[in-house]
């Protein structure tokens, strides 16, 4: 069914005493010259929601407190925020319907009591949805409750430019997304399966990165192939067992002809050359580790080097001061600009301060550096002890070698070379047999990613075809709410009368406005206040649309900034636009609110909605003195807009 979202009441604590506004009436007009404090009153009620907002200076000055009591789906409930700085990230919460205190939720998305969540959760939403791209390689973003709110509120500072933030190209994707969740063209299960399907893209690049880079390794060791590895290392075994066996056959031959001290003198040099022997391939092992450990280094040296020069081009960048404003062409230079802010949005400036996460990588980038160095400096230690080891152990070899030579002289001497030569042999043929096992060990890895790349992709097709499935059985619905949605706008567009406009329809893949045949952009506008026509068309057709599918997930609820302000003179649109407005509301009584600030207003249409009138003398904050007509400071005034 069509969601429940309704505003009953706002309450302001301010330091001269409390304001209250209630909104019993489908239609409410907030009516006022500019300067009063309307669009003030509005940024409130989306602040009272948990969201960021522009705060009016009187609010900041003089509001200790707001409250709103809203109703959405089921739930009844009273949202406190505090304005103080320190206390503004939790918002009090009670249930209206139980009467009870709930525990305080936070505005963050992340906190255990959210806000966001308790918010999209009345609307019938997952608090943990993800809007991604197709085809993308990230799961997405979260959907929150500040996305849904784009589809309610229009602010004055969009409501002749744009249509939920559409030409902020970043936020398509979840504004599409929000879209196809309110009018049930898309599902939460095809959500999730999207975020895996990224997830498992992501995945698998990195693997299939990782696979190359092994391929790369071993094409460099001299095998392309693994059975040319597996060929070698059959090799270097016979290779041993020849050694082995020519090394049994010298001893059968020494035996008769060595007395018992000769036989412990060779027994003690064949301990020592085996030795010597396995002295050898471990030098060769800190050799290759050695290799290694320098070429990472060298490749995190070159990271890091990188990451510097970006820093430095950020730095650089960073001192760049706009004279002028690089969106109106006005001058900055002045205005008075708070310490620390930028000149141009007069927000936190982060650029000076804020290296937290260039730092934090450079500083892992370093203690790898220093970590392989240091494992550098502990192979070449290793390796000189080794090497004395092996030093001495060759000096062992030429003594018992010398010992051995007196005692069986030449009858013996040949015999020992042979020896020699053959535990040589066999110490080598260790050596590479270990080589090549470990080149077979990567081979092993190669086959082990390249299942599992298979096996990811495999996963990735089946959730793939799980996804279109699903679409194909919202398919039908789909065609439908865009039928309906462009029928509707059309006669929306045509009822109202906007100047210039031959046809009219909804894109089925933007599910924005086309106008003559043209997808609303910042190139494809209608000149001036024409657009905030077009917006109210567009927003009326989406309400009257959701109002007749009783499955929809829609909020029937629209809050709208000054639209007559844009329009000036046009009477005639103004009046249409009133005209449809309570047409619309009137179609089903206390299913939908709209409430809207405004100037001068139709006065045929009076009797059709409940108005609320603000003066100088009387502004929505009206405990607070008025500083005049004058002397009016408006949002966008204070905030550089």
């Amino acid at each position: 069914m069509t969601t429940r979202f309704r505003l009953d009441l706002v309450r302001l604590d301010t330091t001269e005493g409390e304001v209250e506004y209630g909104f019993p009436s489908d239609l409410t007009v907030l009516a006022g010259p500019t300067g009063v404090g309307k669009t003030t009153l509005l940024e409130l009620i989306k602040f009272g929601f948990g969201l960021d907002s522009t705060l009016a200076p009187v609010a900041v000055e003089h509001i200790n407190s707001m409250t709103l009591h809203v109703q959405i789906g089921d739930a009844r409930l009273q949202l406190a925020r505090s304005l103080d700085r320190a206390k503004q990230r939790t918002v009090r919460v009670t249930d209206l319907i139980a009467q009870d205190r709930l525990p305080d939720h936070s505005v963050s998305l992340d906190a255990e009591y959210s806000l966001n969540s308790l918010l999209m959760k009345s609307l019938g939403l997952r608090d943990d949805l993800r809007a991604s791209v197709e085809k993308g390689k990230k799961a997405g973003n979260r959907v929150t409750f500040a996305d849904i709110l784009t589809y309610l509120y229009i602010p004055q500072r969009q409501i002749n430019v744009d249509i939920a933030y559409s030409q902020d190209t970043f936020r398509n994707i979840k504004r599409r997304t929000v879209f196809e969740l309110l009018f049930g063209l898309t599902e939460a299960a095809i959500l999730d399966l999207r975020a895996q399907v990224n997830t498992l893209t992501s995945e698998i690049a990195a693997a299939e990165a990782r696979y190359a880079a092994v391929v790369d390794f071993l094409r460099e060791s001299g095998t392309r192939q693994r059975e040319e590895a597996e060929s070698q290392l059959r090799a270097a075994e016979a290779s041993e067992g020849a050694a082995q066996q020519r090394l049994d056959q010298l001893r059968d031959e020494l035996d008769p002809v060595i007395d018992s001290n000769t036989r412990a003198l060779r027994d003690l040099l064949a301990d020592a050359e085996r030795g010597s022997a396995d002295l050898a391939a471990t030098i060769a092992d800190i050799n290759r580790r050695q290799s290694q450990l320098a070429a990472e280094r060298r490749r995190v040296e070159a990271d890091l080097d990188r990451l510097g020069r970006m820093r430095e081009a950020n730095l650089v960048l960073a001192n760049i001061e706009f004279q002028v404003c690089p969106r109106c062409m006005q001058s900055l230079e002045k205005r008075e600009i708070p310490a620390g802010a930028c000149r141009v949005c007069l927000q936190p400036d982060p650029v000076s301060n804020d290296t937290s996460d260039d730092q934090y990588e450079t500083r892992q980038l370093r203690d790898q550096i220093q970590e392989m160095s240091e494992q550098i400096v502990a192979l070449s230690s290793q390796k000189a002890a080794v090497e004395h080891a092996a030093a001495e152990k060759k000096r062992l070899i030429d003594l018992l070698n010398g010992r051995i030579e007196q005692r069986t002289a030449e009858r013996i001497s040949p015999r020992l070379q042979a020896f020699s030569d053959a535990a040589q042999a066999l110490a080598s043929a260790r050596s590479e047999q270990e080589r090549w096992e470990a080149i077979l060990r990567q081979w092993d890895v190669v086959a082990d990613l390249h299942r599992h790349v298979r096996t990811l992709s495999s996963q990735r097709a089946q959730l793939e075809a799980d996804i279109n499935l699903a679409q194909q059985a919202l398919n039908e619905r789909r065609a439908e709410i865009i039928d309906a949605l462009s029928e509707e706008f059309e006669a929306t567009v045509r009822a109202i009368g906007i100047p210039g406009v031959k046809s009219a329809a909804i894109d089925p893949k933007n599910y924005l406005p086309v106008i003559n045949g043209n997808v609303f952009s910042k190139k494809n506008q209608l000149a001036g206040g024409l657009t905030t026509a077009t917006q109210i068309a567009y927003w009326s057709s989406l309400v009257a649309v959701a109002l007749r599918t009783p499955d929809s997930l829609y909020p029937l609820f629209l809050l709208i900034d000054s639209p007559r302000m844009a329009l000036n003179t046009a009477t005639e649109l103004t009046e249409a636009m009133y005209r449809r407005l309570t047409t619309l509301v009137g179609t089903l009584p206390g299913r939908l609110q709209v409430i809207i600030a405004d100037n001068e207003l139709p006065k045929e249409y009076r009797a059709s909605y409940a108005q609320i009138n603000f003066t100088y003398a009387h502004p929505t904050v009206s405990t607070v003195s008025h500083p005049g007509r004058d002397a009016v400071q408006t949002i966008e005034e204070a905030v550089g807009v």
